[in-house]
């Protein structure tokens, strides 16, 4: 089916921000500040950045007439100030009920097409929004309203006199007539909800009952998750699809602790990571037609932390889609990878959350390049410290962070020379160019005729040199003709190597363990074999640990299991600790010292950004030396999955947290089954010869690993025939 570029738009198509630059009905003016606060940052470029279309609209200020109608507004608490409460009343409402109404007139005007969002000032503003977003639609739409406070009070009730104590009742027709005579359809209170409530009078909260609306009290909240809350308050604000439903966000909802940039903050409340991750869950929703986001004060937020929160959560809210997403890639990008079915977003330690707002135990690691987990925060320091300061100069020139790296590499592996790269495939590409010139000025091969082995399964990438040794027809399909001189052997079979040497063998290329070929693991002893082999015959023994380095097999390097030390060391992945590319070509002198000036080099290749991070992940490991983890928690799931006996399971293999399930083909497609896991909040994928890798980041603990061990089991449990499912619940 042919995809047009108008299925392509992105939920909101246009997004037009009104500012009301109003606190007429606040004790303190610092509200009023906040539309020009967030039009000055970052909110609008990071919307734009992630899909939509982003137009700031205008910003309404209130006239000089309705600032004349609020004498005490900038001096709260003063005892002429309390002494006007009941006197200036009448001129208050009338104030802010005149600036609701222009604001009204305006959301009611914007476009066909346009998503309003509307950024305040203080709450009395949402009188005018809401009642001019039903004006839009020809109905009241549903509200949900995300404050600490019921905001339910009338002239009558209020003990503050302050007016943005008000419009929720307004809203729903009660109140004083100059707020509930704005123009637009009144709220149904049947579709009207409150979330994160902690603070009220009894009057507003008899209001509320009586009327029926909903209020998800903190309390609740805290019993049940924020998550299952919201879930009830989308049922409620859905209730007619037709009128959609809105979104009302007081941001002294928040917790002030971490968003204390508010004109009434009250203690305990909502985590604004947690509401960011819910308001995800409004992207899917078709009938959401307009937010709100009010009291906001700039003035209390000098380093701008609650400033960036509202842009958080505006773009959790209002960013495309997982199914407009896909799309796009699918539209816009080569079809060389075929995503499972999930739009990652976050990351966190092992966690991965996606553009719906649902979480997910990282179980692949991104082929171990997140060994220490999403966002570790010293490498995150390590990374912002030096893009700040020096990110790139290409080695035309030396730079303060390089060194430093070489050296510490070549010390915590134990080598002589280092050679920086940026990704695994270069530091490949960067052995097997060294391999070879090692073979003709070393080792005295005739030119051009080095040869270089590799085994059956590899994976070593996919350059057209590289994909020239591999075994899978598929990544060979196309790509001919191939850089003569590449050859292999079986992959754990050491005679078989032996036998394939020749006097213009340079190099034998092997991964310890073989990863994208199904985490496969040699016969004991093969390692040490190969390399008594190599060295007999003058051949240099150069192991590929991309995959494997750094702790992942339950060792530093996975030939630390057997004694081994190659002449050629590969490594990369979590080399750049999850956040840059950052590779290496280990080797002595007697090998890199093929190399001058101009043989080999790269434009990124070693710069100061990559060696800073580099360099915090190489002291990370001698400090936390996670491979030990990797060992104790591999053997213990290892031993819980082959205890389960499941049928559709042939084998368990692997070392350390690097572990493969291979499946009966007949039973189970390791594709469909990496899918199930997907929808059971496990994301990792299928490899070679229908397997499962399972691979989480170094840092995951015990209880979350016996979750995951529990979730994959239940998984596979339920592909099993019934009568061999029956038998393997008897036998345990």
């Amino acid at each position: 089916m042919t995809t047009t570029l108008g299925a392509l738009r992105a939920p909101h198509t246009l997004i037009s921000i009104i500012g009301a630059a109003s606190a007429l009905g606040a004790p303190h003016a610092g509200a009023a500040a906040a539309p020009a606060a967030l039009q000055d940052g970052p909110l609008a470029r990071r919307l734009a950045a992630i899909g939509p279309c982003v137009e700031w609209a205008e910003t309404l200020r209130p006239t000089a007439a309705e600032h004349a109608s609020t004498p005490a507004l900038d001096r709260p608490g003063t005892p002429a100030a309390a002494a006007r409460i009941g006197n200036d009343m009448t001129s208050r409402i009338d104030a802010n009920a005149a600036f609701a109404r222009r604001l009204a007139d305006h959301v009611a005007a914007l476009p066909d097409g346009t998503f309003p969002l509307v950024l305040g000032g203080d709450h009395a503003i949402a009188a005018g929004t809401w009642r001019g977003v039903g004006r839009r639609r020809g109905r009241a739409p549903g509200l949900i309203w995300i404050d600490a406070h019921l905001d339910s009070h009338t002239d009558a009730t209020t003990h503050s006199g302050n007016i943005h104590g008000m419009p929720l009742a307004a809203l729903l027709g009660v109140g004083h007539e100059a707020l509930t005579g704005i123009a637009g359809p009144e709220l149904a209170p049947a579709r009207t909800c409150i979330i994160g409530a902690r603070a009220w009078e009894p009057e507003e909260q008899a209001l509320l009952a009586a009327l029926g609306v909903r209020v998800f009290a903190m309390d609740e909240i805290r019993a049940r998750g924020l998550a299952a809350v919201f879930c009830d308050a989308l049922t409620i604000a859905r209730g007619d699809p037709q009128a959609g439903f809105g979104v009302s966000l007081d941001l002294d909802a928040l917790d002030p602790q971490a968003l204390p940039a508010v004109t009434c903050p009250e203690a305990e409340g909502l985590d604004p990571r947690a509401l960011a991750d819910v308001l995800l869950s409004l992207r899917a929703c078709a009938d959401f037609i307009a937010l709100e986001i009010v009291e906001y004060r700039p003035d209390l937020d000098p380093d701008h932390r609650s400033a960036d929160w509202v842009a958080e959560f505006a773009c959790a809210a209002l960013g495309p889609g997982t199914a407009w997403l896909r799309e796009k890639e699918r539209r816009f990008g080569a079809a060389n990878y075929a995503p499972l079915p999930a739009v990652f977003q976050r990351g966190e330690g092992v966690w991965l959350w996606d553009t719906d707002g649902r979480r997910y135990l990282d179980m692949m690691s991104a082929y171990s390049a997140v060994s220490f987990g999403h966002g570790h925060p010293r490498l995150v320091e390590a990374l912002v410290t030096q893009a700040q300061r020096l990110a790139l100069t290409s080695r035309a020139f030396s730079s303060d962070r390089l060194p430093v790296f070489l050296e510490r590499l070549c010390t915590t592996f134990g080598y002589e020379r280092a050679l920086p790269v940026n990704t695994g495939l270069e530091a490949v590409e960067t052995a097997l160019k060294a391999a070879r010139k090692w073979g003709y000025k070393v080792k005295g091969i005739a030119p051009e005729r080095a040869r270089i082995l590799a085994c059956d399964g590899n994976f070593h990438g996919r350059s057209i040199a590289i994909v020239g040794l591999s075994a899978n027809d598929h990544y060979r399909d196309g790509f001919g003709p191939f850089p003569p001189g590449l050859e292999r052997v079986p992959y754990g079979d050491a005679d078989a190597l032996e036998a394939a040497i020749t006097p213009d063998t340079a190099a034998f290329l092997v991964e310890p363990i073989q990863g994208e070929g199904g985490i496969v693991v040699p016969p004991a002893g093969y390692l040490s074999r190969c390399a008594e082999i190599c060295r007999r015959h003058d051949v240099l023994l150069i192991a590929d640990e991309v995959q494997t380095g750094l702790g992942r097999s339950g060792r530093l390097l996975a030939c630390d299991h057997e004694g081994v030390r190659p002449d050629g060391l590969v490594l990369g992945k979590a080399l750049g600790g999850g956040l840059l590319p950052v590779s290496a070509f280990l080797a002595d002198r007697r090998v890199m010292d093929v190399f001058g000036p101009g043989d080999h080099g790269s434009t990124f290749g070693g710069n100061p950004l990559a060696a800073a991070v580099g360099t915090e992940v190489l002291a990370l490991l001698a400090e936390t030396r996670p491979w030990e983890r990797a060992e104790r928690l591999g053997e213990r799931l290892i031993a819980r999955l082959r205890s389960t006996a499941l049928p559709c399971v042939r084998e368990v293999r692997g070392r350390g947290l690097l572990i493969g399930l291979a499946l009966d083909p007949a039973l189970a497609d390791a594709g469909e089954v990496a899918e199930r896991l997907l929808t059971r909040g496990i994301a990792t994928r299928d490899t070679h010869g229908n397997v499962i890798r399972l691979a989480p980041p170094l840092v995951i603990d015990e209880a979350t690993l016996d979750e995951a061990a529990s979730r994959i089991v239940d998984t596979l449990r339920a592909l099993a025939p019934a009568d061999a499912a029956a038998d393997v619940a008897h036998m345990q």
